[in-house]
């Protein structure tokens, strides 16, 4: 359900609501928060919430710190691992500047601006996120082991699967904010999982992934659990992905997704660095069903790009390279970019690759543009591309790419 500012202002009168989370994240896309008091709602709906910036990675420093957070009230969720009675609810928020100019760095709004651009152009774009994750268990102390919390393998059930009920009560806390998860299962790694939604619109997809991380995080430690979704957690077991499935419908009614395709393939490698932001990211890449050159292929999942079996609203495409270390309002923003980027200019698909890229020889791989090896020649592609200069503000690339 969305809420007007007026029912988010209902609510929180009528459901004993004490707390009010003001959610942004930094760009990265590492969640942060500030809570406020319900009497402030209405200064905050009016005018922002001001913060200081100058503590978070990218926003900015000491002389021009102070950044107002403006609450969106369709985002409004209850959080429900909170108490009952006095409880907590949270919004997303965009960010702007103290005389009301639009914080650059602010991810959220970039992807509002992208699916904006989408529109007038006449087509809308809708994700499906699939994050994978590990469950570890935690030290005498608290801290987090790389003990997995079972040694199951693809899609397996209990006993050996111990993070069924985990999933089941991930998925029913997702139920209870009003997100809708499509399947869970067990992966390949031990104690690796994997939970993904059925598709939405780009901000609402980007929204819940963010979120999906948080609440993973929450209801595993509440179960003496760690969850981690860093690219490439145990050296020898299959890398954490996410999957991003996409899909474009033209108001004229016109079929595009091949166009679409050739576009994020077009700007595959000048896209990596935002897709896969650390050292660690570049570990997980030509192996255990991670994509290490660009193609495209259907059903075949050693592809950059597969087309999964689906028919009709169904259709969609998947991006395999990203990792959960992406922020996924970049990671969309320039999907959707790429995605007009060979609509526009009617790009041809390249042949499929229906074979497995993971044994086939080095002749058959010299056809293909591989995937940057490391995070500085990731970083320098994006750098000298004139697609990313012109979507990704100069700030945010610099913070990229020359930390």
């Amino acid at each position: 359900m969305k809420y007007s500012k007026d029912e988010v202002m209902q609510y929180v009168r009528e459901e004993d609501v004490k707390f009010i989370r003001l959610a942004f994240c930094d760009v990265f896309g590492r969640q942060k928060n500030i809570s406020i008091m319900p009497q402030e709602l209405p200064r905050a709906f009016e005018y922002g919430i001001a913060f200081d910036a100058s503590a978070i990675a990218g926003f900015g420093d000491e002389n021009r710190c102070d950044l107002l957070l403006h609450p969106d009230a369709e985002t409004l969720a209850l959080l429900p691992w909170r108490p009952e009675h006095g409880k907590v609810v949270r919004m997303f928020t965009h960010i702007t500047y103290p005389d009301g100019t639009p914080f650059e760095c602010d991810t959220r709004s970039l992807l509002k601006k992208a699916a904006d651009d989408a529109k007038k152009a006449g087509f809308a774009f809708a994700f499906g996120a699939e994050q994978e994750f590990y469950l570890f268990n935690l030290d005498e102390n608290g801290k987090p082991t790389k003990i997995p919390y079972d040694e199951a393998g693809y899609m397996d059930i209990a006993p050996e699967d111990r993070g069924e009920n985990i999933r089941r009560e991930i998925c029913l806390t997702f139920e209870q904010m009003g997100i809708r998860p499509e399947s869970s299962h067990h992966e390949e790694g031990p104690g690796q999982n994997e939970i993904d939604f059925r598709y939405s619109d780009a901000l609402t997809a980007a929204d819940n992934a963010m979120t999906f991380q948080t609440t993973v995080k929450t209801v595993a430690r509440r179960n003496g659990l760690y969850a981690d979704f860093s690219a490439k957690p145990l050296e020898n077991a299959p890398g954490n992905g996410f999957h991003i499935n996409m899909s474009v419908k033209a108001a004229d009614g016109s079929e595009n997704l091949c166009y679409m395709i050739a576009g994020i393939l077009d700007k595959a490698e000048e896209m990596t660095a935002f897709l896969n932001p650390t050292e660690n990211s570049y570990k997980r890449f030509g192996k255990c069903k991670a994509p290490g050159y660009v193609s495209w292929s259907d059903e075949n999942r050693s592809q950059l790009v597969r087309i999964p079996a689906a028919v009709g609203e169904y259709r969609r495409a998947e991006l395999r390279s990203p990792d959960p270390t992406a922020n996924p309002y970049l990671a969309f923003t320039l999907m959707i970019y790429a995605g007009l980027h060979g609509i526009g200019n009617k790009l041809a698909l390249p042949k499929p690759a229906n074979i497995n890229l993971y044994k086939a020889d080095a002749r058959t791989l010299a056809g293909f543009r591989k995937l940057p090896a490391d995070l500085k020649t990731a970083c320098k592609i994006a750098s000298e591309s004139e697609f990313i200069r012109e979507h990704v503000p100069a700030s945010v690339l610099d913070i990229y790419c020359n930390k």
